[in-house]
């Protein structure tokens, strides 16, 4: 279909559905010989007449009609594009993959909601390491390991404690805090696609003595219920997470978590700014851009 563009095909389907040439110009509000070279380019773009002229208008041939049907359909896929646009750009679509940001996600969509009335901050579960960028699910995501990719740009907005996630009735649970060397001798419960836990956190011969892979933060849950393994966690899953038979408990002496968003670097959302201050005002920090944790 070389040389044929939507404004053709606009001016044939005024045309047929407006009667006359003069009409279905002033339907599309445009010039009747404007209407008149759009659809002449058509027929001569297709090697076929579409309309016959007539003393009383235009009538549809044969080949015409079949075209018509088929320009609605293309017609309807590009409004439907641009409906797709309009629907996007009237939310902010913020990624996560275990926990988006814990006690301070409520508020910060309902400071987003005062602010910005007809814009909604909606929350994505993308368990993957970018939380939905690269597979087009949002628009800026939270992450709490590093992105070592040079196409996205990061703020580090906050920092977490780490949590010990251990089944209620382990001995464990009846402890205030934990601290690292507690893991020894343990299963633990580990991502080792999104989540933060990693064998360089435990200090020489206090490592747990094996692991165990999970996908989802909902598995997770359910292993360390069950009492099969026992994790660790940055603070925002122990907020967002509660699941009976789970206890959490601070460590004392693990590294926090670094808290950071991210977007495409050649594709900057206008509101990431606005985001990235309120995030880090939120965990009371002043936002650094690339940040190491």
């Amino acid at each position: 279909m070389a040389g044929v563009d939507l404004r053709q095909l606009r001016s044939l389907v005024a045309v047929v559905d407006e009667g006359t040439f003069t009409d279905g110009a002033l339907a599309l509000g445009v010039t009747q010989a404007s209407v008149s070279r759009a659809v002449a380019a058509l027929e001569a773009a297709l090697g076929a007449r579409l309309l016959q002229r007539t003393s009383r208008g235009a009538g549809v041939t044969v080949t015409g009609a079949r075209v018509v049907a088929h320009a609605r359909r293309v017609l309807a896929e590009v409004d439907a594009l641009h409906g797709a646009v309009r629907e996007v750009g009237g939310e902010v679509r913020m990624g996560y993959a275990w926990a988006a940001l814990g006690r301070h996600t409520t508020p910060l969509q309902r400071r987003w909601s005062e602010l910005h009335p007809v814009s909604a901050l909606v929350l994505v579960q993308c368990t993957s390491p970018t939380a939905g960028l690269l597979e087009g699910a949002a628009d800026v995501a939270v992450t709490r390991r590093p992105l070592d990719d040079s196409r996205f740009d990061t703020a580090l907005v906050g920092v977490e404690a780490r949590m010990a996630a251990v089944a209620s009735d382990d001995p464990l649970a009846r402890r205030r805090t934990l601290r690292l060397a507690d893991f020894a001798g343990r299963t633990v419960g580990v991502d080792d696609r999104t989540g933060t836990t990693t064998p360089d956190l435990w200090p020489e011969g206090a490592a747990p003595a094996s692991t165990r892979r999970v996908s989802t933060v909902d598995e997770w849950l359910t292993l360390i219920a069950a009492g099969q393994a026992v994790g660790l966690t940055a603070e925002a899953t122990a907020r967002q997470h509660l699941r009976p038979g789970v206890a959490f408990r601070r460590v004392t002496d693990a590294p926090p978590v670094p808290v950071r968003l991210v977007w495409w670097r050649d594709d900057p959302p206008p509101h990431v700014p606005e985001l990235v201050r309120l995030v880090s005002e939120l965990y009371g920090r002043p936002p650094a851009r690339g940040g190491a944790g």
